[in-house]
Parts: C-alpha cells; structure tokens; sequence
C-alpha cells in the first residue's frame, strides 16, 4: 500500500465516517484544532483503522501525533511492518 493510498482512505474515512468538511482535510492540519477530531471522533478512528488497515492503534504510539500528516505517517509506518 503507498502513502498516496493510505491519504485517501484516511481522507475518504474522515468525509464519510466522521464528516468532516474536505476543506479542513490537509496533511499540515492539527487533528484536534483544525480538523476537530475530538475523543469520541478518535474512539471511531481506532475501530475504522482496524478495519480498512489491519491493526491496532495503541495511543501511547499516537501521543505525539497531532496532524493529519503525522497520523498518515503513523499509519503507514504500521502498514509496512505486515
């Protein structure tokens, strides 16, 4: 799986599954302040990432992740260890 396909499946999951506005969808924004993801939103996210990924998110991994891009890292980092 490439990056690229990673930042679509996040970015489809986000309109979709949370709806959240395309516009605040860009790989500098903050999570929590621009895009608005806020706890409930993330306890969504996690089951959502099992899903379409395959793993589990451990939010000790996740404690300095704050925007989308650093989330599409993260993922990706998890991806390529399978």
């Amino acid at each position: 799986m490439t990056r690229k396909d990673i930042e679509e499946i996040v970015k489809e999951f986000l309109i979709e599954d949370l709806e959240i506005d395309e516009e605040n969808i860009r790989p500098e924004a903050h999570l929590k302040e621009e895009v608005g993801i806020d706890s409930l939103d993330f306890v969504d996210i996690v089951v959502i990432v099992e899903k379409k990924f395959g793993f589990k998110i451990k939010p000790e991994e996740m404690a300095g992740v704050t925007t989308l891009s650093q989330f599409c890292d993260y993922i990706e980092s998890k991806v390529g260890d399978k």
